[in-house]
């Protein structure tokens, strides 16, 4: 008999919110160049780096940070978002659990939110 059981059912929503969130290309780009810039960036400066509109980038930005992909912060009348860490750390992890493979991280961490300023990714 097999014994091989899914994922637990909080874990597929998380890890499903994270695919979902990078579901479109330009959302994509988005977290490609910041997490290439090495720091925070304006909305400005990402939309002179990708081919899309202000409103576009915006919500892009939003969609991203809900799932804690990208860190919001506010600096005088600017706000600068960056790559959070944590999930470039876990999404490899996150797709390697999906398929079955061994983490290469510990399970705990694996599973465990983004740093304290991430929004939870399911909600």
């Amino acid at each position: 008999m097999n014994d091989t059981q899914p994922l637990d059912r909080q874990t597929a929503d998380t890890y499903a919110a994270w695919f979902k969130a990078l579901a479109d290309g330009t959302r994509v780009q988005v977290v490609s160049l910041l997490a290439r810039s090495g720091g925070p960036m304006t909305v400005k400066e990402i939309v002179a780096a990708v081919p899309v509109g202000q409103s576009t980038v915006s919500e892009h930005l939003r969609q991203l940070a809900a799932v804690g992909f990208v860190l919001a912060e506010e600096r005088g009348t600017s706000r600068l978002y960056r790559i959070n860490g944590n999930c470039v750390t876990r999404f490899p992890t996150a797709a390697d659990l999906v398929m079955g493979k061994p983490s290469p991280i510990p399970p705990a961490t694996a599973t465990s939110p983004g740093d304290d300023h991430a929004a939870s990714p399911t909600g």
